[in-house]
């Protein structure tokens, strides 16, 4: 009933906004803005009388002193629209457990529970946007796709006083899919909130989000060679491995019945509270204007963080054979799995402006208590820890040079040891030359929970043989938004590098090994013809247990033009491509990516869409043609046993709208 109640609601409050755009014709004050990069809404830039339908919006993040733009442009559908890079490998279907091809390794020191195969669909704190506009702001999405695929989204920011505003978003990701139980079915929620005291002293920021993850799991096909049988022309005929005998039901609100399911809970909450001391000025603007600024000298900072996350597993209808051969135990009526984790944290900082007026640059030195506690099916866990926490930021008022260094360390606890340094310069040459960044990076953590302990209701395993992981990244980058490319230059360094070897089993690669990894971006435009090329090379040095493709691109042939004043389209082919390498295998009852090194997947040909993009005012549209490759050969594989789909045919919707 939820889910009808805001599905309804959604519908009534977006067809209100969209006769009040009709109503005003404030259409017209989103501006041109075509396939590529010129059609990012702009922000506020110290106005303050502003016309009646002119929107200026920006937004910041938690611990960056940066504004960042609404992207509105059309030119991809993985980034603009979908929100998942087009680098990341899933299970086969949209919304299933999925993993960067471009390794990304964690590097955060502390706790952490492990299932991460869903992330890409999650939201978390560290994303949480805290807005700035001077007009109620509503986006809508929707999107419709072969097989029943639908995706709507909806996202809500209005300042409801000077000094407060709120910002509402919601996406849900349904999806059957091609082959039997793997249905995905997501429900995303998030809430955020900022406020400033009338004197500009006092700051609070609320963030608020609940992942409500439904991801079908059927172990991948019983053979490959299936693909090839002519008696399977349908592909939900194809036998797979778990869920094979059992029905299943669709539907869009509740996802129907999902025999066999990966189930995840997140819920988030925080409160970051700030004091300031400093100075304030009142500015004239004109003859009956006067703008009060305050400029901080010292703050003191509390943050306090609830998470409450809650990953389970079950098989309603298990497959002996599955079970016996890759987790060695014989099942009987139902298969489950829990993990549950409880954090709460008080965060105390405290923070000097050496410059009056310049909040980008700081120092900020704090310390931080959690209270964590797990529950599993056979047994509870509760511990604590202490870190302190430092940072020292400097980006000039100019925005020419902007450097930072900071510091984290576990001093007492569970995760005692446990520390995270990092420091990264940037330099503004000039607008031709762009940007240039060096960093540094080196984490020493323990490993994820799960590879200490996991259990499931018919057996149970540990390793406590596991030491402290080191990785180092060091990098070089460089941005440049005139020639229209960016490149980085990854090299990483690994110790105890910790991995599952099998469907349930962790271990340790205790020798040092490293990789090194180039990616680039680049536009190459001759009017009216683009060519949008992303390339990245990985190259590994060892014999650690991690399979990288050696050599990932995409490519997107492109038309775009401005038609007719205010249509912006873009048209063309796009191909993915990868060499071929020892995927991960995916292990549905632990929800973990594992290392294998027996089937290597080789796919003959790139992926292969066909799109058209554009956008008129207010209003953007995305249609593609997916996977035409597979008019000319097979499949191809992301995974061992787990095939992408066949042809597919998708249209994306996007308005927006200004109050």
């Amino acid at each position: 009933m939820r889910q009808i109640f805001i599905f309804i609601a959604l519908l009534f409050f977006c067809g209100n906004q969209l006769k009040a755009q009709f109503n005003s014709g404030r259409l017209n004050n989103m501006g041109g803005g075509g396939g590529g990069g010129s059609s990012k809404m702009q922000r506020d830039t110290g106005k303050h009388e502003h016309e009646l339908d002119t929107l200026t919006i920006s937004y910041q993040v938690l611990g960056d002193p940066s504004y960042y733009k609404i992207d509105s442009s059309v030119a991809d559908f993985q980034t603009n629209y979908l929100k998942v890079p087009s680098s990341y490998a899933t299970t086969g279907n949209t919304g299933g457990a999925a993993y960067n091809m471009i390794y990304s390794p964690l590097m955060k020191p502390g706790f952490d529970a492990g299932f991460h195969s869903y992330d890409i669909y999650s939201n978390s704190h560290k994303d949480a946007r805290f807005y700035y506009t001077t007009r109620p702001y509503t986006e809508l999405q929707y999107l419709i796709g072969s097989k029943q695929e639908q995706v709507i989204g909806l996202s809500h920011t209005q300042n409801r006083t000077e000094r407060f505003n709120f910002a509402f978003d919601y996406r849900k990701i349904n999806a059957p899919g091609y082959y039997r139980t793997q249905n995905t079915n997501h429900d995303i929620y998030r809430f955020t909130a900022r406020y400033q005291s009338k004197n500009k002293r006092a700051h609070t920021y609320m963030s608020f989000y609940y992942n409500k993850i439904n991801g079908g799991e059927n172990g991948g096909l019983k053979y490959d060679s299936l693909m090839l049988d002519n008696n399977y022309k349908q592909r939900k005929s194809l036998p797979v491995n778990l869920g094979n005998n059992t029905s299943q039901a669709y539907a869009f609100f509740g996802g129907g019945t999902l025999p066999v399911k990966s189930s995840y809970r997140e819920t988030g909450f925080l409160i970051q509270q700030q004091y300031d001391w400093g100075r304030g000025d009142s500015i004239h603007v004109n003859d009956t204007t006067d703008y009060y600024r305050y400029e901080p000298v010292f703050r003191v900072q509390y943050t306090f963080n609830y998470q409450n996350d809650d990953y389970g597993f079950i098989d309603s209808s298990p497959d002996t054979t599955f079970y016996t051969k890759h987790y060695n135990f014989i099942p009987s009526d139902t298969v489950n799995a829990q993990h549950k984790w409880k954090l709460i944290s008080n965060d105390i900082s405290l923070i000097q402006f050496p410059v009056r007026g310049n909040q980008g640059h700081f120092i900020n030195l704090g310390a931080r208590f959690e209270s964590i506690t797990g529950t599993f099916l056979d047994a509870d866990i509760n511990f604590t820890n202490l870190a302190v926490h430092g940072e020292y930021r400097n980006k000039t008022r100019n925005q020419k040079w902007d450097f930072s260094a900071r510091g984290e360390f576990y001093v007492v606890g569970q995760n005692i040891g446990d520390y995270g340094v990092s420091g990264t310069l940037r330099r503004h040459i000039n607008d031709l030359l762009g940007d240039v960044r060096l960093s540094v990076n080196n984490v020493n953590r323990e490993p994820s929970y799960v590879y200490k302990y996991f259990n499931s209701n018919r057996d149970a395993w540990y390793n406590t043989s596991l030491a402290k992981e080191n990785v180092t990244q060091l990098q070089f980058a460089t941005d440049n938004a005139k020639l229209k490319y960016t490149l980085a230059v990854n090299y990483f360094l690994f110790t105890n590098y910790t991995y599952f070897k099998d469907y349930y089993h962790s271990d340790q690669y205790g020798s040092l090994f490293n990789l090194l990894q180039i990616t680039f971006s680049k536009k190459f435009v001759i009017a009216p013809f683009a060519w949008y090329v992303d390339v990245a090379f990985q190259q590994l040095h060892g014999n650690g247990p991690l399979n990288v493709p050696t050599f990932w691109t995409r490519n997107r042939f492109a038309f775009e033009k401005r038609l007719y004043t205010n249509l912006n389209l873009i048209t063309g082919i796009e191909a993915r491509y990868n060499t071929g390498y020892y995927a991960d295998d995916y292990s549905p009852l632990t929800g973990q990516f594992i290392y294998q090194h027996s089937q290597k997947i080789s796919n003959p040909l790139p992926d292969i869409a066909a799109f058209a993009n554009f956008r008129i005012k207010s209003f953007s549209a995305y249609v593609r043609a997916e996977n035409l490759n597979t008019f000319i050969t097979n499949n191809n594989y992301a995974a061992p046993l787990y095939p992408y789909n066949n042809f597919a045919f998708r249209v994306g919707l996007r308005w927006w709208f200004i109050n």
